[in-house]
C-alpha cells in the first residue's frame, strides 16, 4: 500500500485535539494551523464545541465522511476503541502519538498487539505509537508536536526517536537545512524503517535518505532493499545501541570477536549505506549530497588564503586515502600569470592573506576548468583585507553557474564570517567549521561513489560434495551434538575443496608411534575430545616431533596430564598427523549473525588472533573482489606480500579459500560458527592446508 496519504492528504482529523496550550493535541493542532496546511483540518474532542476557530467533532462517524489522515492523541487505553472507529468509517492512514504501548512493559504489549490486529483486519497503516508524528514541507503539513515547520528541501528523514527527531528539527532550522518529508516511526508497530526507505526512494522530491535507527526489523530485507535504493539514493544513517548487543557465549575465535556492531558495519558497507558517528556528522554529509554533484574521482584542489589551513587540508586529505590533485600545466601557467608573484600556484593553491574576492574568482574559475581536479575545497580566514561576504557570493555563484564538480567551503572563523556562512548556505554551498570536516565529507562521497561504480556482484559456485556435508551435519544434529569434532570438520572442508593434512587418531603410544613413522616426520599431536575445544591451553598440542620416542613421550604425557586438569572430559586418542611449515599462518571463519546471516572472518592465525585482533569481517555470500578486499582490509595483508626482500604468499589461493567458505556456510544455515586456524598459506601456486579446524551446527 501507498504511503502518499499519509504526506499528503486532503484532510487530516486530530483525536485529541486540546484547548488546552502545552498539551500534545493543542500542539499537534496549532502546529499544523501555523504551517498553512491546504486540507481540512477535524479537531475531534467530545468536550469543547470549536479549538482555535476551528469546528469541534465528538469522534470520527460525526464527521460524515473518512479523512485521509486520522492522528491519535488519546490515553493508551483508549487508543483501540478509536482504531476500531477508524476501521469502521474506512480509514486507511493512522499516525498514534501516544505513548503507553511495548516501551513501558507486557501490558503495553498486549495493548500494541490489540491496535496491530485491529489495523490488519482493516487494511490500515499505523505510524508509531509512540512518536514525534511526520512533516511534509512542500505540502505545509506539520502533523507533529516536534516544533515549527522547516524549509523545503531534498532530505526525507525517518527516525525511531522522537526526542532526536526534535532536537534535529531545530538544528535544521537554525542552519536552514530542508527536507521533503520527516518522520518519527516511534515503536515501528506497523511501518518501519523498510517501509519508509522504500517510500523515499520512490519519491521524486527527495533525493537524500537520511535516519537515525536503534533496531533493524527485518535484516536480510533491510539489507537487500538498502542495497538496492542506494544504487539511486546515498543513504545516511545513525545507528545506536549495538556495542555488545549482540555478545553471546562463543566456542569459535570467530565468534568471541564479531559483534552485533560489527554485523552492522559489514551491512552497511555491503549496502553502500554511508555510517555516521553523530547528528553534526550527518548534517555536514546530508548537506554536501543534497546540493553537490557527486564527485567523477578522488582528485583534491584546496584554494585558500592562509598557508596553514592549506597544510591541514592537505594532511587530511592524504590521512583519509584521497588524491592531492596535480594542477596541469596549463593551469599553473594560467594561475601563474593571473595571482601575485607571491601567491603559490600549487596545489594547495595559496592566493595570499589580501586576497578579495576577486583573486578567489580568479583561482576556482581556473582550477574548475583542470581535468585533472575532481573536487575544490575552498578556505578562507578572515585576516584584515579580507571580504568574507563578497568571496562567499563568488564561491556560491561557481557553483550554481559550474555545477559539474562538487564545491566545499571551509571558513574558518565565527563572528566575522557569520554572514559570509549564512550566504554559503543559503546558497546550497557545503560550509563546514575545520577543513578536517570538510575532507572527511569529501571522503564520505567518494566511497559512496566507488561503491556504486564496484564490478557488478557475480560469486562463483564451485564443484563440491555437498551429501558428505548433509550426512556429517545430520548425524550430529540427530546425536544432539552442537560441536562437530576435528576429523569430521576436516572432511566436511575436504568436501568443499579446502585441503586438510593427512592423520589418524591413536589410542595408544605405540599406535602414535607408527602412524606418525606412515606419514614420515616431523609430525604434529593433538589431544582428541568432544569436550576439548581450545587443545593448547590443556598442552594438548604437540608440534615438531621428529622420533617414534618423541611422539610415545608427547602421547603419555598428554594421556597422564590432561585428565588431571580436566577429569570430566572424554578423552578418545591422540590425532597425529602431518607438520606443515614454510608458510604464514592465517584464520579463516564464520559467525551466522540472528539478523544478517553468515558473517565471514579474516585475519592473522594461530594463538595471536584474539590478541591482535587484526581482523575484517564481510558478509556471505563473498564474490572474488570482495574476498580479495577482506585481505587488503588488514595490516596482515602488508606481511602477506613480502616485506624487505621475503617472498610473498598466493593472494588469490586465499581468497578462493574464503569464497569456498562463503559457499559452505551458506549452502548449510545449520552451521552457526567455524574457524579455520591456522590455515596455512605459501608462495604462488603452493595449495594452502587447513590445519585445524572447529564447526559448531544447530538445528534450523
Amino acid at each position: 500500500m501507498s504511503l502518499e496519504k499519509f504526506f499528503d492528504p486532503a484532510s487530516v482529523a486530530i483525536v485529541g485535539a486540546s484547548q488546552n496550550a502545552g498539551k500534545v493535541g493543542y500542539e499537534v493542532l496549532t502546529n499544523m494551523i501555523a504551517a498553512g496546511f491546504k486540507g481540512k483540518i477535524y479537531p475531534v474532542n467530545n468536550k469543547t464545541e470549536t479549538i482555535e476557530g476551528l469546528k469541534c467533532y465528538p469522534d470520527l462517524e460525526s464527521i460524515g465522511q473518512a479523512p485521509d489522515l486520522v492522528i491519535i492523541i488519546v490515553p493508551a487505553k483508549i487508543v483501540p476503541a478509536i482504531m476500531q472507529q477508524c476501521a469502521k468509517i474506512k480509514v486507511k492512514s493512522v499516525i498514534i502519538i501516544t505513548a503507553g504501548f511495548k516501551e513501558v512493559g507486557q501490558e503495553g504489549q498486549k495493548l500494541e498487539q490489540e491496535v496491530v490486529q485491529i489495523a490488519r483486519r482493516a487494511g490500515i497503516r499505523v505510524i508509531g505509537p509512540n512518536c514525534l508524528g511526520l512533516i511534509a514541507p512542500k505540502k505545509r503539513l506539520n502533523a507533529s508536536f516536534g516544533g515549527g515547520l522547516p524549509k523545503e528541501g531534498v532530505i526525507g528523514y525517518l527516525s525511531q526517536s522522537g526526542a532526536l527527531l526534535a532536537a534535529i528539527l531545530d538544528i535544521a532550522n537554525t542552519y536552514g537545512i530542508g527536507f521533503s518529508k520527516l518522520v518519527s516511526i516511534g515503536n515501528k508497530a506497523d511501518i518501519d524503517e523498510l517501509d519508509l526507505i522504500e517510500s523515499f526512494g520512490q519519491d521524486d522530491e527527495t533525493r537524500v535518505i537520511a535516519g537515525y535507527l536503534e533496531s533493524i526489523t527485518n535484516g536480510n530485507d533491510f539489507m537487500r532493499l538498502a542495497e538496492r535504493i542506494s544504487q539511486d539514493k546515498p543513504i545516511l544513517l545513525m545507528k545506536s545501541g549495538s556495542t555488545g548487543a549482540g555478545a553471546k557465549a562463543a566456542s569459535s575465535h570467530t565468534g568471541s570477536l564479531v559483534g552485533s556492531e560489527t554485523a552492522y558495519e559489514a551491512v552497511f558497507s555491503r549496502a553502500g549505506i554511508v555510517r555516521c558517528s553523530s547528528i553534526k556528522r550527518q548534517f555536514d554529509f546530508a548537506q554536501a549530497f543534497a546540493s553537490q554533484p557527486l564527485p567523477a574521482g578522488d582528485r583534491v584542489a584546496v584554494i585558500t588564503n592562509a598557508g596553514g589551513p592549506g597544510i591541514v587540508a592537505a594532511d587530511a586529505i592524504e590521512q583519509h586515502g584521497l588524491v592531492f590533485a596535480a594542477l596541469t600545466d596549463e593551469t599553473i601557467k594560467k594561475l601563474t600569470r593571473m595571482l601575485p608573484p607571491a601567491a603559490n600556484v600549487n596545489n594547495p593553491i595559496d592566493v595570499l592573506g589580501d586576497a578579495l574576492a576577486d583573486r578567489y574568482k580568479l583561482a576556482i574559475d581556473t582550477v574548475i576548468e583542470d581535468p585533472n581536479v575532481d573536487i575544490i575545497l575552498v578556505l578562507l580566514t578572515p585576516q584584515a583585507m579580507t571580504d568574507s561576504v563578497a568571496t562567499a557570493e563568488v564561491v556560491a555563484k561557481a557553483c550554481q553557474e559550474r555545477g559539474n564538480k562538487p564545491v566545499f567551503a571551509s571558513f574558518l572563523g565565527a563572528a566575522k564570517i557569520s554572514r559570509a556562512v549564512e550566504i554559503l548556505r543559503g546558497s546550497g554551498v557545503p560550509q563546514y567549521d575545520s577543513p578536517e570536516n570538510a575532507v572527511l565529507t569529501i571522503k564520505a562521497m567518494v566511497d559512496y561513489v566507488r561503491w556504486r561504480q564496484r564490478p557488478k556482484r557475480v560469486v562463483k559456485l564451485f564443484p563440491v560434495n555437498r551429501r558428505k556435508v548433509e550426512t556429517i551435519i545430520e548425524k550430529h544434529l540427530r546425536q544432539d551434538i552442537r560441536e562437530v569434532g576435528e576429523m569430521e570438520s576436516k572432511e566436511i572442508l575436504e568436501a568443499y575443496g579446502i585441503v586438510t593434512p593427512k592423520g589418524t587418531i591413536a589410542t595408544t603410544a605405540e599406535q602414535a608411534a607408527s602412524i606418525a613413522g606412515q606419514l614420515g616426520y616431523p609430525v604434529v599431536m593433538k589431544i582428541w575430545s568432544p569436550d576439548i575445544l581450545h587443545k593448547s591451553d590443556v598442552g594438548g598440542v604437540k608440534v615438531g616431533l621428529r622420533n617414534s620416542q618423541e611422539v610415545m613421550d608427547a602421547f603419555d604425557l598428554m594421556m597422564y596430564r590432561i585428565p588431571k586438569k580436566m577429569p570430566d572430559a572424554d578423552i578418545l586418542g591422540v590425532l597425529v598427523q602431518e607438520m606443515c611449515s614454510g608458510g604464514k599462518e592465517v584464520i579463516l571463519g564464520m559467525n551466522r549473525d540472528p539478523h544478517f546471516g553468515p558473517l565471514m572472518m579474516f585475519g592473522m592465525g594461530g594463538t595471536m588472533v584474539e590478541v591482535l585482533k587484526d581482523v575484517s569481517f564481510y558478509l556471505a555470500p563473498l564474490t572474488a573482489e570482495e574476498a580479495k578486499q577482506m585481505l587488503i582490509n588488514t595490516r596482515t595483508y602488508k606481511m602477506l606480500q613480502g616485506v624487505r626482500g621475503e617472498q610473498g604468499v598466493d593472494i588469490d589461493a586465499i581468497a578462493e579459500g574464503l569464497q569456498r567458505l562463503s559457499q559452505l556456510v551458506t549452502e548449510f544455515p545449520q552451521i552457526q560458527e567455524m574457524d579455520i586456524n591456522p590455515y596455512v598459506v605459501g608462495a604462488e601456486g603452493k595449495t594452502p592446508i587447513a590445519v585445524d579446524a572447529r564447526i559448531s551446527v544447530e538445528k534450523v
